[in-house]
């Protein structure tokens, strides 16, 4: 980390063991991504801790370049659940970004367009931009628009492998640009 871990207690003293097992699961974020800028941890003891008990929560705020990752948690099962489960989820986040920082994250395609060619009464085809035709069933159109499909209504649709070949699957009717 290029800032030092700052750590702050909420209406209590932190012990010694709980202070080394937050700077312990801080430090093991580094092996996940060394580039962390930042490690904000505040702890807050519950209301009336001293006679009652009750949930911990605990805030981790870490500084990575170009965005802020945050978790909050709260645990009945007691302080050292809280930090475990923050620091579970934070590393989770980070690994998140991690993989979106290193382009591993896909990009959702449009989806295809084409227009109806045939219909029968179950199924029908489409005729696809580049000239070929792709099969689909009347469960395949959304909203149960397959009544309403005629011969040359354009469509947006999700091209995937059949069992015979090439199939449309989220067959939608394109909206009209006017």
């Amino acid at each position: 980390m290029q800032r030092a871990l700052n750590i702050t207690a909420r209406d209590f003293a932190l012990s010694e063991a709980f202070e080394a097992e937050i700077r312990e699961k801080a430090a093991s974020l580094d092996t996940y991504f060394t580039r962390i800028t930042g490690c904000d941890v505040t702890v807050e003891a519950p209301v009336e801790h001293h006679r009652k008990g009750g949930p911990f929560k605990v805030h981790v705020r870490l500084t990575v370049p170009g965005k802020e990752l945050i978790v909050n948690r709260q645990s009945e099962e007691g302080l050292a659940a809280a930090i475990r489960e923050a620091f579970d989820a934070m590393r989770r986040q980070l690994e998140d970004y991690v993989r979106e920082h290193r382009g591993d994250v896909k990009a959702h395609e449009a989806p295809a367009q084409g227009r109806v060619s045939r219909l029968s009464a179950d199924y029908g085809f489409l005729e696809t931009a580049d000239g070929r035709e792709i099969y689909f069933h009347r469960n395949s159109v959304l909203n149960g628009g397959f009544d309403r499909l005629q011969i040359g209504t354009q469509v947006r649709f999700v091209e995937e492998e059949g069992d015979e070949g090439p199939q449309a699957s989220t067959v939608t009717v394109a909206e009209r640009r006017h």
